[in-house]
């Protein structure tokens, strides 16, 4: 239990359902469909449509998405993998021909064919107990009729600024009087507004093929962009099978490549080979450091689309890998393990749901930077994420650039599983980090005993790019210590990440949320 006497939010605790999102109006948008009679499915897609309204640095319907759907009484998760292709015409020797040595996140080559509605669609036709139009409408009202700009959006608005200026259509649509929406004020997208209706209308269709499409594909087109309406007439979200690890006698389910899950199961294999609770916070700090450099060393080197590549998952995660991987470790000595060639990009949203029935869901959408490429689509008011910024330009490289791939992707929503009983869906935003989120907040919740909003309030970490990024709210002694070890500390400006969670104690019968302190958004339940 947190200490009363200093500023903080408890866990959220309910006894029939309950929603946890980055901000306050999605959330209600979720808990109102549960009210209304919707499943978890129906509130995370309500939810999500809103947040692509109200968060739009963070997610959008021009981008990706990826779902792990727990059905009452269900053993494991459903997994469901929204991540959209890359152009048919696009691979290396295009993209090389035309004097391109690497894919900018400004630029129409970053932008993949966008998965998020096809993801949306399906999951609404084969879970879902309400129609889109129902669905959707927290969303279009937003967009069509403003919504009050929350602080750490505007924050994050004023921070991309310079992208949405840079671009003809997201200057004049995202900006006001060529600035950023200030906190409190109401900002209006009626394009985008028009959009959503047009989609809770005619569905999955309505987005891939028709003016939609065509809006999308000719604003790429006018700037270069080799995607055609066949791209997108193509794309379809799949069902994939999920992939775990045992942890503390519990089960962390993780979508497969081309998502980077596998990392994060990676890092919790090696931290399990460690007394975590009786190491001091230097300590802790520097091995997840030193597993996260060894487990997204393995990600660069092997994840990528496995209709493209084989990917040696099982041997990945395999007693004598992770062994091997372990044994490089010095907990006295900071190592490198040679630069990640993975862009770097902190943008994305997360939520999750549980009904009344116990169905509960993971479920992350995001535009992949911040706004995405920035580019939008003139006549819809889609901005175009730029998940294509993700493959590289090196011929044999396991994540080159190919026409109908997808990247490595670092969007992951997790799921806890104990003895056949789904425990908790949960996630962590923030780009790269997330793998390392990921195993972090699963070890301050089953190592160190916090509940999962403590979880989410301790100071974070992430070692990347020769960097240990650190949040400033350390002690100084942590900051020496890690330093004294040979680390490149780098204090952060910005707060690292962000998580949701509910996690489901099916022994007293209650739900108990968090949400994270570094957004606007929070937990609710009935």
């Amino acid at each position: 239990m947190r200490n009363f006497h200093f500023p903080g939010r408890s866990p959220v605790m309910a006894p029939s359902a309950m929603v946890s999102t980055s901000h306050p109006l999605a959330t209600q948008a979720g808990v109102d469909v549960l009210k209304s009679g919707g499943n978890a499915a129906d509130a995370a897609i309500a939810a999500c449509a809103t947040l692509c309204v109200v968060e739009p640095a963070m997610t959008g319907i021009g981008g990706d998405c990826f779902v792990l759907y727990s059905p009452s009484g269900s053993s494991k998760p459903i997994a469901l993998n929204g991540s959209g292709k890359s152009p048919a015409a696009a691979n290396v020797a295009n993209l090389r021909g035309r004097g391109i040595e690497q894919i900018e996140i400004e630029t129409p080559h970053a932008v993949n064919v966008p998965g998020a509605i096809s993801a949306w669609t399906q999951l609404n036709t084969d879970y879902g107990t309400k129609d889109l139009t129902e669905l959707l409408q927290p969303a279009i009202n937003y967009a069509e009729n403003g919504f009050p700009v929350a602080p750490r959006v505007a924050l994050d608005w004023a921070d991309n600024l310079p992208k949405l200026l840079a671009d003809e259509v997201s200057s004049k649509i995202l900006t006001v009087s060529g600035a950023a929406p200030k906190a409190g004020t109401t900002f209006v997208q009626p394009l985008l507004g028009k959009t959503l209706a047009a989609i809770a209308k005619g569905g999955r269709d309505a987005f891939y093929t028709g003016e939609i499409a065509e809006d999308m594909v000719t604003r790429l087109n006018k700037l270069g962009g080799l995607h055609t309406l066949d791209d997108f007439a193509s794309c379809v979200a799949d069902y994939v099978e999920p992939i775990s690890a045992s942890y503390n006698d519990h089960t962390i389910n993780e979508c497969p490549p081309n998502g980077q899950g596998i990392c994060a199961l990676i890092i919790l294999r090696i931290l399990s080979h460690y007394n975590i609770e009786s190491l001091n916070e230097a300590d802790r700090i520097h091995l997840l450091a030193e597993a996260t450099k060894l487990a997204y060393h393995q990600r660069d080197a092997y994840i990528s689309d496995p209709s493209f590549s084989e990917i040696p998952v099982d041997w990945l995660l395999s007693d004598e890998h992770i062994g091997t991987l372990q044994k490089q470790i010095d907990m006295a000595e900071a190592k490198s393990y040679g630069p990640s060639d993975f862009p770097s990009h902190t943008d994305t949203t997360y939520l999750c749901c549980v009904d009344v029935n116990g169905n509960a869901i993971s479920f992350i959408n995001s535009l992949f930077s911040g706004f995405g490429s920035g580019i939008m689509a003139a006549k819809t008011g889609i901005v175009l994420q730029n998940r294509g910024s993700s493959f590289n330009l090196n011929p044999g490289h396991v994540n080159c650039i190919d026409g109908g791939k997808r990247p490595m992707h670092t969007i992951i929503p997790g799921m806890i599983t104990k003895d056949r009983k789904t425990i908790a869906p949960f996630g962590v935003m923030g780009g790269q980090y997330q793998s390392a989120g990921h195993a972090n907040f699963i070890s301050n919740v089953l190592d160190l005993g916090f509940d999962v909003q403590q979880a989410m309030d301790q100071p974070r970490s992430f070692a990347i790019n020769q960097q240990l990024q650190m949040e400033e709210n350390f002690a100084p002694s942590v900051f020496a210590d890690l330093t004294n070890r040979g680390h490149q500390v780098e204090k952060l400006s910005k707060p690292l990440g962000g998580s949701q969670c509910i996690w489901i104690n099916h022994e007293d019968g209650v739900l108990i949320g968090g949400s994270e302190p570094r957004k606007d958004g929070c937990a609710i339940g009935y």
